[in-house]
């Protein structure tokens, strides 16, 4: 299902009626009275504070939006820049913080649907007479008439929305189109009665200037409109252009009309007694007169109702895409991903989103301020992330990144709407901080146990830390590594490549094994940079030659035979070309690693790694070290003593002789004749333990393994042999049969290591004999 996509069939009106009818919804109909009893006639400023920081985040979701128009927004950008940890904590946070905002939408539709039909009645046959919106005891829960709306609403949007975005589009442009229409004569009408001594009665900030931020705090959910286009933005017909100006123009309008009517209900009626539950039907009573006033406040109360509606119709639009996204990327279950046949659509996703808003309407319905700052916590954190991610994408320097609006003032606008955002949540309470922080955390834990073990892709910003591990603190690559996702266990052979020219074989070889376990090939170029040079001016070296390094592993791949398995390119820059073999291994999880016998290392010879790394650690993987004399894999020589590298040794001539066909030749040495009959025993069972029955068993009875092997390998193209195991100061003094075999036989050898926990004292002075 990952190949799936969304129909582009979204324009510029339908995309600006979707953040302004969420926008223009609870937060001007419900809020203002709750607001105003907070913040005072100062209420103005905390809208218009909230609007701006609301503008600032837009600017990022702007340039990030043109730059990737996918499902799913905010969860997309953070995903591919931060990586799917964080990705993991914005997609449950604009998730969840969206089934908030719909709860919080729907339940003050319900509060205007109480006010219109309120104390209305049927008669109905048989059942006799019935209200319309009753209140409902259901045990320890009363659900009021306001949450029997709101639970009507809900429903029949979620039915909306799984039809499909095309409808759901059209639905949004008719009720901005009417509420706009209304709201301009509730403004032209309410001007004239403006009293300016309202306002300043009690003063402007009877209640402190300090509760203009808190103010702005429980108002900020009026204003996560505007991200909700990002999230339809793989449905936007011309996203590059469509996708800033639906979304700036979107916040600009938005403000504007928060400001002139919010300013006209403190000029109206004092600020302490607007209605705390439909705020703008009481105003409309006092600026319609006569019969004029039952019309007005009705008109009214039907905006509310279509405003409540359209802010709840497109966070159901929106928080379903996200669910789609996030299973698109495995960091759900991918069943969320069904497109339904008809519709085109994430039914269930949808689905799962709208039985999470009826959820918070009935358990959380009777706190509207609850879920309003509940949805504000969790979005604020998704906008910092979006802002962090802007500047990983620009700072890495990524070149498919390249999109058709950028910020202005970078760095400083990303920054400021990262200090901006979390700042803001300092003003929540302590209630909605914790029931906010309950999903993040929760996200981190279903990162750690289920999505980081299912989930592919990795972020841009892990690939900085670690391509960059030698400047950059130890903590930081720690993290990186940790966070990284495991990729559904996907078994890969990493190939260190220092010249892409000459050294297509080891491409070759790591296919095999590859192919053997059904994974893939890792390429990594490694260039290295003097250490007086700074690894950030060798990265911009890497960025110079990182095409020509791509074009020659291209030709590489296309001139070798990689049996159809997928292999994939890196550079990596480091002051440690051999050193950054073993780091790049142990942060990638790499299977094996296939490389070449590098010349001048006499010290370690017989092993994989230098001194230093030898006596302090052990390998991250299986080691299979190339010394290459024209490779040929027709006739494979095994020699073993039944040491533990031999049990690499066994797995590789079986990769060989399953792919490719080779012939199998085991190699046992015995001192005398009479051990003969012994050995021959040995090497018959190991062979039948190691699936290589079908293997030739070959008993040499001199004694001398050196011998004994160079004589074998006469009639072998290739000689696999395990790593020796003779401590470091051992092969001082008494050399090491695997440098030795290496450099006495004329085929290719393939030196065989596999990682084993070893004591300090075995690893200096260890007298074990060699395989």
């Amino acid at each position: 299902m990952s190949d799936e996509e969304l129909a582009k069939d979204l324009g510029l009106v339908s995309a600006l009626a979707v953040g302004i009818g969420t926008m223009i919804g609870a937060g001007i109909f419900v809020l203002p009275g709750v607001a105003a009893a907070e913040a005072g006639p100062a209420v103005v400023v905390s809208f218009i504070i909230g609007g701006s920081i609301a503008m600032v985040n837009a600017l990022s979701v702007s340039e990030l939006g043109t730059a990737m128009p996918k499902a799913g927004g905010a969860y997309y950008y953070i995903n591919r820049g931060l990586g799917p940890l964080f990705g993991s904590i914005s997609g449950m946070g604009d998730w969840m913080g969206l089934a908030f905002a719909s709860a919080f939408y729907c339940i003050g539709f319900g509060g205007y649907l109480a006010t219109l039909l309120g104390g209305v009645v049927v008669t109905i046959p048989l059942l006799g007479t019935i209200e319309l919106l009753p209140t409902i005891v259901l045990g320890p829960l009363v659900l009021s008439d306001i949450q029997i709306g709101a639970l009507l609403a809900g429903v029949a949007f979620v039915g909306v929305n799984y039809i499909g975005a095309k409808e759901t589009g059209g639905v949004q442009t008719i009720i901005v189109t009417l509420l706009m229409g209304i709201l301009t004569v509730f403004a032209i009408v309410g001007f004239f009665s403006f009293d300016w001594g309202t306002v300043t009665t009690d003063g402007l900030t009877p209640e402190g200037t300090g509760a203009i931020l808190p103010g702005a705090a429980l108002v900020f959910v009026s204003y996560l409109g505007y991200a909700k286009i990002a999230t339809i933005g793989e449905e936007l017909k011309n996203p590059g252009k469509n996708l800033p100006i639906a979304i700036i123009g979107s916040v600009a309008i938005v403000m504007v009309i928060y400001s002139i009517l919010v300013g006209l209900m403190v000029g109206i009626i004092p600020y302490d007694a607007i209605d705390l539950d439909t705020p703008m039907s009481d105003v409309a009573g006092v600026i319609f007169e006569g019969n004029l006033g039952v019309i007005g406040v009705t008109s009214i109360t039907l905006a509310a109702l279509l405003a409540t509606a359209s802010s709840a119709n497109a966070s159901i639009l929106a928080s379903a895409r996200i669910n789609f996204a996030m299973g698109r990327d495995k960091i759900v279950t991918d069943w969320l991903n069904e497109i339904h046949p008809r519709f085109a659509t994430p039914y269930r996703s949808i689905a799962v989103t709208g039985l999470m808003i009826v959820v918070f309407i009935v358990v959380l319905g009777g706190d509207i301020e609850v879920l309003a700052k509940a949805a504000s916590v969790l979005h604020l954190v998704v906008y910092a992330l979006i802002n962090a991610a802007l500047i990983v994408f620009r700072e890495a320097d990524v070149p498919e990144y390249d999109p058709d609006f950028t910020v202005p003032l970078y760095p400083i606008t990303p920054l400021l709407g990262i200090v901006l955002s979390l700042g803001l949540i300092t003003f929540m309470e302590t209630i909605e901080i914790a029931l906010s922080m309950v999903f993040v955390v929760g996200a981190v834990i279903w990162y750690g146990v289920y999505a980081r073990h299912e989930t592919e892709r990795d972020g841009v910003l892990s690939h900085y830390i670690l391509s960059r591990s030698g400047e950059m603190p130890d903590a930081a690559v720690s993290a990186a590594s940790a966070a990284r996702p495991s990729g559904g266990d996907d078994y890969t052979v990493m190939v260190p490549v220092s010249n892409p020219r000459t050294e297509s074989t080891l491409l070759s070889l790591a296919s095999v094994f590859a192919k053997a376990n059904d994974g893939r090939v890792q390429a990594v170029h490694i260039v290295e940079v003097p250490d007086q040079t700074p690894l950030s001016e060798g990265s911009e070296h890497v960025r110079r030659i990182d095409e020509e390094s791509q074009q020659l592993m291209d030709s590489v791949r296309e001139s070798t035979e990689t049996m159809d398995v997928p292999v994939d390119v890196r550079t990596v820059v480091s002051h440690r070309s051999f050193e950054e073999v073993f780091d790049l291994a142990r942060r990638e999880e790499a299977d094996k690693v296939v490389m070449g016998w590098g010349p001048g290392r006499p010290w370690s010879a017989g092993r994989a790694e230098r001194p230093l790394e030898e006596l302090t650690h052990d390998l991250p993987c299986d080691f299979l070290v190339l010394k290459d004399r024209g490779l040929e894999t027709d006739r494979v020589l095994v020699p073993t003593a039944g040491g533990p590298d031999s049990e690499l040794s066994a797995e590789i001539a079986t990769y060989l002789r399953d792919q490719l066909g080779s012939e199998v030749t085991l190699l046992h040495v015995v001192n005398d004749q009479e051990s003969e009959a012994k050995g021959e025993t040995f090497l018959t069972e190991w062979a039948a333990d190691h699936g290589l029955d079908d293997a030739e068993i070959r008993i040499d009875t001199s004694g001398d393994v050196e011998d004994a092997i160079a004589t074998a390998a006469r009639d072998h193209s290739l000689v696999i042999i395990g790593a020796t195991e003779r401590g470091l100061l051992s092969r001082l003094v008494r050399g090491s049969l695997a440098f030795d075999v290496v450099n006495e036989v004329e085929c290719s050898v393939l030196l065989a290591e596999r990682p084993t926990s070893r004591s300090l004292r075995e690893r200096l002075i260890g007298l074990q004999n060699d395989d």
